[in-house]
């Protein structure tokens, strides 16, 4: 390794081993090693999709492996552990399982999660056969299912006296994709009764209830409680350190350690971008993630998603033209079909609503529940929770609030929401139609075209006027629509000038030659009220707008676009009227 090169940025990397000695560079979390020991022996973490959490206990397994203990200062020599070691390093055999690897397919599954066990035993059987007696792997092969491999080797070591840290990472992995994909039915074969899974579950259970075990420690990850609750009947063989404040930080990056991170580059010359500028790029699209009530002040960024954005700028010398990783996206896409596992509009659609109208809900957030109970509101806004698409913003009035943490998952609750109405055959929209028109909208100063075909097909569509009576509903309705086109990043609720402007379009960065950015006010009459007070709606709008429009942060955010002013006036569902007020010159154009 050349100690005067540039570390490689980990993207896509897990593989701690292998990151430490090819000098890629690793935000460090050997700190919380002390606070992991002292915790308990058998923990559980949920944390999102591509949290880095594979990471994590990737290093966990080379700190605690009993054959690294003459490699310490190779792997850990440039982190904070190496001058704070603990008692227990280089202590244990270390047995791992990753049930991503799992086939979920329903006539493969148990023949899979065999294989998967088998092949992680025999790993085990051949990593660490020198500290067993002659025969051991031969006698351990001799078994002939996973369960009963795994009490052999427990019983074995026990006797030896040797120690095990158990790792299982994505415990829940197949579980969610049967249970989105083929239904509560095949879920239950593998997770109650005598499924093979609630089984394996129930070994564990044995393996860490007994004196002298040598099963002494454990270590799941997952995205959701579901699962465990449902294979251990209420999660009782560990700690849950999933809300707790001491692991807020545990996986993802704090804006201290991006901030390291950025300067560490930018020192060496390899970024273009100030840090400054790439970290309030970053912020909007990956930040604001509370896995505490008690860390409000400590926001986390996806992990992933900012070594995406940092793997662009320092090999092409500019962040990505896309702001989400494909890979993001394709996540998103499989947790929609598992919050949707009934595929229609029930009782928990309405709460998809309210979280895109407000950007927020509140609710009680739940440590375990079943699958059958995963329905309940509650339930399911932990739910939401648990895979990242809400995050901890407050309490209040003794709930908890949860938010919507960033553009990345605003995106997908729109997406949520309008592929919802067209399953259903709602509503729906032409894709390619809207997308003309928001052409004509961002090159030509041509708007009215774009709502107007809103309009039409709210006219045309009529199941869909139930679910866009009053105000709220509509703005929720804009905010799905209109973000279905690329030409802007639609921002609701946009703070300026001392308020909140309903809609701002600002214009994608990843566009540089858009020529119009809008700040829309959207106003509402009761169907009860007077026409007359169609023309005070509108001058309301044009004097909110004038006001958002002198604050400075449109002018630092608008690039090289000309900023219009324009005004959506609905009564029910109907537009009643629409208005662009000129900024400069305080004059207005009526239709």
């Amino acid at each position: 390794m050349e100690q005067n090169s540039i570390k490689g940025i980990p993207y896509g990397l897990s593989d701690y081993e292998s990151l430490t000695r090819d000098n890629c560079y690793y935000v460090d979390k050997t700190h919380f090693i002390p606070l992991i020991e002292q915790e308990a022996r058998y923990l559980f973490l949920i944390r999102p999709r591509r949290f880095g959490k594979t990471l994590l206990i990737n290093m966990l397994a080379a700190y605690y492996d009993i054959n690294n203990a003459d490699h310490f200062k190779e792997l850990f020599g440039e982190r904070w552990i190496y001058e704070h070691p603990t008692a227990l390093r280089a202590k244990f055999m270390i047995l791992r399982f990753n049930f991503s690897a799992v086939n979920s397919t329903p006539g493969r599954l148990e023949e899979s999660f065999e294989e998967h066990c088998t092949g992680r035993l025999v790993e085990f059987a051949d990593k660490y056969e020198h500290l067993f007696q002659p025969g051991f792997r031969q006698e351990l092969m001799s078994r002939t299912t996973a369960s009963t491999r795994l009490d052999y080797i427990n019983s074995t070591a026990s006797r030896l006296r040797l120690r095990i840290y158990l790792i299982i990472d994505e415990y829940d992995n197949f579980t969610n994709t049967i249970l989105s994909t083929f239904g509560k039915d095949e879920y239950r074969k593998a997770t109650h009764g005598e499924g093979f899974f609630r089984y394996f579950f129930n070994v564990l259970k044995f393996l860490t209830s007994g004196n002298g075990m040598a099963l002494e420690r454990m270590f799941i990850t997952g995205v959701s409680p579901i699962t465990l609750d449902d294979v251990t009947s209420g999660f009782n063989i560990g700690t849950n350190i999933t809300t707790s404040p001491l692991f807020n930080a545990l996986v993802g990056f704090t804006e201290t350690e991006l901030r390291t991170m950025l300067e560490y580059y930018r020192d060496r010359g390899a970024l273009t971008m100030g840090v400054e500028e790439m970290i309030a790029d970053m912020k909007p699209w990956y930040d604001n993630y509370h896995f505490s009530e008690e860390c409000l002040n400590e926001s986390m960024y996806n992990s992933d998603m900012t070594l995406y954005y940092m793997n662009s700028c320092l090999k092409l010398g500019k962040k990505p033209r896309e702001m989400v990783d494909t890979n993001i996206r394709t996540d998103y896409n499989k947790l929609r079909h598992l919050i949707r596992i009934d595929h229609e509009l029930d009782a928990n659609f309405s709460v998809i609503r309210e979280i895109v109208e407000n950007g927020r809900t509140s609710g009680t957030i739940s440590s375990a529940f079943s699958v059958e109970k995963m329905v309940d509101e509650n339930n399911f806004k932990s739910l939401l929770y648990y895979f990242g698409l809400l995050s901890i913003r407050g309490v209040e009035e003794g709930e908890t609030v949860l938010a919507i943490p960033n553009n990345t998952v605003r995106e997908q609750f729109y997406n949520y929401l309008t592929e919802a109405y067209a399953d259903e055959n709602i509503f729906s929209l032409n894709i390619s139609t809207l997308g003309k028109l928001a052409k004509e909208m961002a090159y030509r100063a041509d708007w009215q075209p774009l709502f107007t075909y809103i309009a039409t097909e709210l006219e045309k569509q009529s199941r869909i006027r139930e679910f866009i009576d009053g105000e709220a509903h509509v703005k929720g309705f804009l905010l799905a629509y209109l973000n279905m086109t690329n030409f802007y990043q639609l921002m609701p609720e946009y703070e300026l000038g001392k308020g909140y402007a309903d809609f701002y379009f600002r214009p994608n960065p990843q566009i540089s030659d858009i020529r119009y950015a809008y700040l829309m006010e959207v106003k509402y009459l009761k169907r009860d009220e007077p026409e007359s007070r169609i023309a005070t709606l509108k001058e309301e709008a044009r004097t909110q707008l004038l006001k958002y429009a002198s604050d400075e942060i449109v002018a630092q955010t608008i690039g090289g676009a000309q900023l219009k002013l324009i005004t959506i006036v609905f009564r029910g569902w109907e537009i009643v009227g629409m208005e662009e007020t000129d900024k400069l010159f305080n004059e207005k154009r009526d239709s």
